[in-house]
This record gives structure tokens, sequence and C-alpha cells, in this order.
């Protein structure tokens, strides 16, 4: 009875699977098949422009139009013909499609779906044409969304935060430490700097406060440190040689399949911090980690650090050990600083207008 139910259970397992996978087939070609045809309409109106010399005053009749005759189908806002031209504008033929593939392929990028865009939901297209210009960069977050299911607004946070431009960047001994290409995946995984933006701590802080805060902001928190971040705990207690010790942060990285140690540190990285996070790495691979797990990781998180003075730090430790710095506000370009106005300037305006 116990076997037939054993098998039962397999049966109903392996049906539902199929049914989401052709759920999964089904909403991918929908949505693919109604970019093809934004971008079809949208082609078409430009080229009536270009031979018409209609200018956008047709894209409002349009809309009315195509919402009185159609009134079943949504998708037909002025807005929304506005973004289908652009968009035509945007990738011609759909040229950009076949650009990236040998590229991507040739790194072995087994996530790689061939034609990115159409299988990118509308919404989240629209955004990265109004973000990002820089094309390689745009299909950088084009996989990203397919890797992780970002939603738009996830994809509009890691825009604003450049994500992009934090990957792979932070001080590491990884290449040494981990076998390829588990050594590229972490590295790829960690940033470098994180930003902290969604906590507001006024003045000078402990490091234990700031602790408190990033577990209060837990959600926020883990969107930043990336996709795969399962919280194990804060003060995570290791006992060694009757001795107890207590880690700031511990995850589980679902993808890496390994424990990461965050250590928060307030100011600039010291070399003695790598030597204390090799003994908890060394502590967490006996005491925590399982016989399928990859090696556990240590990230030091400090405001500051010298390039150098991580390099030496990391350069004879045995464990995997990344180094990055954090930011708990964005710091204002240089150039746009001197044409703020002071506090003094925006009284003075205020007594103006009160006069």
């Amino acid at each position: 009875m116990t076997e037939n139910l054993i098998f039962y259970s397999t049966l109903l397992t392996e049906i539902k699977n199929r049914i989401h996978q052709a759920q999964t087939k089904a909403i991918l070609a929908a949505n693919a098949e109604m970019i093809d045809m934004y971008w079809d309409i949208g082609r078409i109106i430009l080229a009536k422009q270009q031979q018409e010399g209609w200018g956008a005053g047709v894209i409002p009749r349009l809309s009315r139009d195509l919402r009185n005759e159609l009134p079943e189908v949504k998708g037909f806002s002025e807005r929304n013909i506005g973004y289908m031209i652009r968009f035509a504008k945007e990738y011609n033929n759909f040229q950009i499609l076949q650009q990236p593939v040998a590229k991507f392929e040739r790194q072995g990028d087994v996530s790689l779906i061939k034609h990115l865009i159409p299988q990118i939901p509308w919404g989240h297209n629209i955004l990265l044409i109004e973000k990002i210009k820089e094309v390689p960069i745009r299909l950088w977050y084009m996989q990203e969304i397919l890797k992780n299911g970002w939603s738009r607004d996830i994809l509009a946070l890691m825009i604003k935060n450049n994500t992009h431009a934090r990957q792979a960047t932070l001080a590491s001994n990884f290449k040494a430490t981990l076998p390829e290409p588990q050594s590229d995946l972490v590295r790829q995984t960690l940033k470098d700097p994180y930003i902290f933006d969604f906590i507001t701590m006024a003045g000078p802080f402990q490091e234990r406060e700031l602790e408190t805060e990033l577990v209060k902001h837990l959600e926020k928190f883990l969107i930043e440190l990336g996709s795969g971040f399962a919280f194990v705990g804060r003060q995570y207690k290791l006992t060694v040689a009757n001795q107890d010790f207590y880690l700031d942060l511990l995850f589980y990285h679902i993808k890496l399949r390994c424990f990461i140690i965050v250590d928060l540190k307030k100011g600039d990285f010291k070399p003695e911090y790598a030597g204390k996070m090799n003994f908890y790495c060394s502590a967490v691979d006996d005491l925590l980690r399982h016989h399928n797990d990859q090696p556990t990781i240590g990230l030091i998180l400090c405001q500051t650090k010298n390039k150098i003075f991580a390099e030496y730090a990391l350069r004879d430790i045995n464990k995997p050990i990344g180094i990055s710095e954090y930011e708990l506000t964005r710091s204002l370009p240089v150039n746009l600083k001197p044409s703020l106005p002071s506090i003094e300037d925006i009284e003075k305006e205020l007594e103006g207008n009160l006069e």
C-alpha cells in the first residue's frame, strides 16, 4: 500500500511539472507574440509618418479609433503606442537579438536564452529602453531578469543602484581558493560596493546598530545582496574548544550551495579582519557545512578599504574571502555639488516669497 502511494505521488508530481512547463511555454509564447506585434505596429506607424509626413498628432486619433473599434483589445493608449514607436526605433528589424549570442556562448553562460527581448515582459523592455542607453549594459540586465525573475520594481531598483557596475569588482582570493567555475560564480554574485540607502542613521553609529538596522530591513537587505541569499541568523553562535564565538550575519546561498558569513566593520579595512574571518570560515566548515556543500565564503564589509592592504591581507589566507565597501547613502557627483543651493540660499528664497 505504501509503495503504491509513493508511485502515485511520483506520478502526480511528474504530471504537475509537465503542466507547469506547458503553462510557462504558453506564457512565454504569448509574450513573444505580443512584443512582436507591438514592434510591427511601431514599425508600420514609423513608415507612414516618414512617407506621409505625419507628426505625433496621429497617435491620439489612432488610439481613440482602435479603442472604439476594438474595445476588447487592451494596450493601445496614446502612451503605449508611443512606446511601440520608440521600441521599433530602438530595435530596427530586431537585429540586436542576434549580436550578443556568440559572445555570451563563448563565456559559457548556460542560462542564456537566445532571443532575449521577446521573453522579457513589455514593461521591463520599456524600462530598459528608458533607463539604459548602452546596449551591452541593457543586455546584461535582460539576462539577469530571465535568470532571477526580477519584477519591474526590482529591475528599477537594480538599475538605480548601478548593479551591473558592481559585479566582480570586490577584492578577493577566490581564484586562489576556489576551483573554476565556482570562483567565477562567486565573484559574479558578490558586489562592491553594497548600497544600504534604505537605512537612515543620523550621526556616528556602532557596528551593532548597523547590524540591527539591516536585519530590521531584511527584505531590502536581501534584495541588495542579490538573488539566492537565505538568512540563517544574526549573532550566530559557534562553540569552538568550549569557547563561544558570534558571527555578525550568517547566510546560505541557494545557488552557490554554501554558507556565507558577513562581518560588518565600521571605518577602514584592517588586515587583521582577514585572519578572524579565516577562523570563522574554518569553524563553519567543520560545524555546519554539509558534505555536499561548497566551501564557506567570508564577506567583510567595511566603509572604506585600501586595495593594496586588502590584497596583502588575503594573499596567504586559505579560505575564500571577499572584501567590499558599503555606503549608507550615494554620494553626489562632484560637478553637481556646486550647483546645489546652500541652506542660506534656501532661507533667503523663502523670506523673499513671504514678503
